[in-house]
């Protein structure tokens, strides 16, 4: 009875929730949309849709139309590659300078050359109205480090614009670190100066450029040397007490007798290395090499692990999904040149909250030389539990620089990319991959021995393919066939759950956990609360009002994360934007004829049992942003919003 048509849907829905849009309406809202079906419903897109033109525009449109379109239309289609992206200028044109935010005005941070405002008044004339009346950082923490900026400022701000400070609530989050791994200013210095210490990354690579007997270079062969220096780093504790943290390649059988330059624990410029300065007092820490046996264990068997998730994975959204029952969270896929140049956009990937108790970060690269400095790095600088390498990356921009599931192709890189990162980590390494590259050729089984053998802890396998994507459905029994190759090393099975049911039957099939990640629509960002249903083994037939609480509960975490200015509120409104795209997939439980939803199914247009449910449904932008403007006021003038992930956005 819930079933309807796209006009009624839409009528529906510009009623207000009310028994408007008579007959007309549909007729006009027909025409008006007859360009633009989802793609679940139509084999292409329309000019909107990015993807293609409809048959319609094809046979009508002139020649002389098609060579007058637009350049950003045309490179819209396909991935919505060149999507337009509102800056901070274009909804903020008058901003205040952040050391008056911060109340030393007298020591402005741009000197005589700032471009802000300094006088508050003229900011405070120009300044949008407030979004609401009570802000979540001064009702959290006793203190909104916003000020004047705060778009929810009336709840805290006194006679001539002072910031007001609940100086007891304030006091119980004193020295309370709630965010870790941030990107202090001299690292990021030391980062773009190149003078960041990699010694264990320098002494691993020294290795691999070291000439062989044979006449090749090092790196030429790998894997018994690689070997080798696996064997040496599960010696007895007598026997390794000689091999020093720049030492990962011992000398070779029948080689030249004379010591490389590797094995001295402080390498001269004669011998081809760098002087080591130490300050203070030399540990057996300093000197003795971490044995893998040794490294801190990763026991995650039978948890629920969110996959990092780009875009949508973010902080916000993985302390959703931690209050949900995650058990494991990783943060968004970040790329190691960025990271090693000291971004702080790339940094900020990084971050993690005091809630979640076993985090990990993923990498991806192409070369050992980035992802064994960028592994030294973090290791040094960051409190993860585990890092990820990223083998599963299908998309172009990746692929084609030779990273992501390209590192299944180019195995000897593969190797020397896991050993090193393996030899400068205090941590378990794990690996994400794929079946394979090409559809019908796996390759995931003759690989896994490789992994366990080259250092990993543990492996994620995704059941499908690069070519794949994140289409079809993931092939349950051919991860059955590779957990068992890769035991006694755990490995988690990834694709395509969305129910307890699809839960249980993974778990039977003999992996050590499983992954709940994006495929195909996204199991952890259709439903978060997928986790607590899981536990609980049962269907949750979640309300509209409570899953509008979620999007609530996201919002403030986002304020937190990202701030409550002008800057913060459109950036969580973004990744709002980001998320809801997902969303509007989800079926609720009472509406369906049959349990549970499959992940690749599409439903017909359907009117939910409230407005609020129907709202959520829709797949139209124009009714994301004015979901989003219930949360988070009014968008700016001229505000567009075109998903990263194509999904089934359509206008």
């Amino acid at each position: 009875r819930f079933v309807t048509s796209k006009e009624q849907f839409h009528a529906y829905l510009r009623a207000n929730g009310e028994n408007g849009g008579g007959k007309e309406e549909e007729e006009e809202q027909k025409e008006k949309e007859d360009s633009s079906e989802p793609p679940a419903k139509r084999g292409r897109l329309d000019d909107h849709g990015q993807d293609g033109e409809s048959p319609g525009e094809a046979q009508g449109e002139s020649q002389e139309e098609k060579e007058k379109e637009p350049v950003e239309r045309r490179r819209a289609r396909g991935q919505n590659k060149s999507r337009p992206c509102m800056k901070p200028g274009c909804y903020e044109g008058s901003r205040l300078c952040p050391s008056v935010t911060q109340g030393c005005a007298e020591k402005c941070y741009f000197g005589p050359r700032c471009r802000f405002l300094h006088d508050v008044g003229e900011y405070m004339a120009t300044k949008p109205p407030d979004l609401g009346p009570s802000c979540v950082l001064f009702r959290t923490f006793g203190k909104c480090a916003y000020g004047v900026t705060c778009r929810f400022a009336t709840a805290h701000l006194g006679d001539g614009y002072q910031n007001i400070v609940d100086a007891e609530l304030a006091k119980q989050w004193e020295g309370k670190a709630l965010v870790r791994n941030n990107l202090s200013k001299d690292l990021q210095q030391q980062l773009r100066k190149k003078r960041f210490p990699f010694r264990k990354a320098d002494g691993y690579l020294r290795g691999l450029a070291k000439p062989r007997s044979g006449g090749g270079k090092g790196g030429k062969a790998l894997g018994h040397s690689a070997e080798d220096q696996e064997v040496s780093n599960c010696t007895t504790p007598e026997d390794g007490l000689g091999d020093t943290s720049e030492c990962p390649v011992p000398p070779e059988e029948g080689g030249d007798p004379k010591p490389a330059p590797l094995q001295s624990a402080e390498p001269t410029e004669s011998e081809g290395g760098c002087p080591i300065k130490t300050s203070g007092v030399v540990t057996d820490e300093d000197v003795v090499k971490l044995r893998s046996c040794e490294k801190k264990k990763l026991e995650i068997q039978g948890k629920l692990y969110l996959a990092p998730l780009t875009t949508c994975g973010n902080l916000p959204f993985r302390r959703i999904c931690k209050r949900f029952g995650a058990d494991v969270t990783c943060g968004e896929m970040a790329v190691c040149t960025n990271l090693l140049q000291g971004q702080s956009s790339e940094w900020a990937l990084l971050k993690r909250h005091h809630t979640e108790d076993v985090f990990g970060v993923q990498l991806e690269g192409a070369f050992p030389d980035t992802m064994t400095k960028c592994a030294e790095l973090l290791n040094q600088t960051i409190d993860v539990d585990f890092v990820d390498i990223n083998v599963g990356c299908p998309i172009d921009l990746v692929y084609k620089k030779g990273g992501g599931c390209a590192l299944m192709t180019r195995s000897n890189k593969f190797e020397q990319i896991v050993r090193g990162m393996n030899s400068v980590l205090d941590v378990p390494l794990t690996v994400k991959i794929r079946t394979g590259v090409q559809e019908k050729i796996n390759v995931a089984h003759k690989m896994i021995p490789k992994i366990r053998e080259w250092g990993a802890s543990m492996v994620t396998l995704h059941g499908r393919s690069r070519e794949q994507r994140y289409t079809r459905v993931a092939d349950w029994d051919y991860i059955a066939e590779c957990a068992k190759i890769a035991s006694p090393m755990p490995l988690f099975g990834n694709g395509d759950i969305l129910s307890y049911e699809d839960a249980n039957q993974a778990m039977q099939t003999g992996v050590s956990g499983i992954m709940i990640a994006r495929q195909v629509t996204a199991g952890a960002l259709i439903k978060p609360w997928l986790f607590t249903e899981i536990k609980e083994q049962r269907h949750w037939d979640i309300s509209s009002s409570e899953r509008f609480e979620i999007l609530r509960d996201f919002t403030s975490y986002g304020l937190e994360h990202w701030g409550s200015d002008t800057q913060g509120v459109e950036k969580t409104r973004k990744f709002l934007l980001e998320w809801l795209s997902f969303l509007c997939r989800y079926i609720p439980v009472g509406l369906l004829e049959h349990l549970p939803q499959k992940i690749n199914e599409r439903p017909p247009y359907y009117i939910g049992r409230d407005y609020l449910e129907t709202l959520m449904a829709s797949q139209n932008v124009d009714d994301w942003i004015k979901i989003s403007e219930l949360l988070l006021g009014p968008v700016p003038t001229n505000f567009t919003f075109l998903p990263k992930h194509k999904a089934n956005s359509y206008r």
